[in-house]
């Protein structure tokens, strides 16, 4: 992706987050949103897919979700990890006069997806309130 591409994919996750109620922004303190263009080949091996499936795939959380967290298991640091070019793709790309408008739904419906995640919900979940 060209830096002008990420630049414009940035500036429009900003507004996403900004745009959050307070409450879940405040999640984002301490659950960092990572950006990347696409997977790493570690990433793709750990979920079981192929260098050519990277761009399906817009969002990624790991971490243990804040409902199985205890005092008795010391989890990793959950993180959200967003993937421009799977969120550009799902989005239809950024040809058109709405492809800011279109670019910034999908990825405000990965992030909360991603979110969903941290809080428990599971995919089904997260179809059900239309994050899929």
């Amino acid at each position: 992706m060209r830096q002008v591409l990420r630049d414009q994919f940035d500036a429009l996750l900003e507004g996403v987050i900004s745009a959050l109620p307070m409450g879940v922004a405040k999640l984002l303190e301490e659950v960092p949103v990572v950006v990347d263009d696409l997977p790493s080949p570690a990433v793709l091996r750990d979920l079981g897919m192929r260098e050519e499936e990277a761009i399906e795939l817009c969002g990624l959380h790991t971490g243990a979700a804040f409902t199985e967290r205890t005092v008795e298991r010391p989890d990793l640091p959950s993180e959200i990890q967003l993937y421009r070019e799977g969120i550009v793709d799902q989005a239809g790309g950024w040809g058109g006069d709405d492809a800011d408008e279109r670019v910034r739904e999908e990825i405000r419906i990965t992030l909360l997806h991603e979110i969903g995640h941290q809080f428990g919900l599971d995919e089904d979940d997260l179809q059900r309130l239309g994050y899929d």
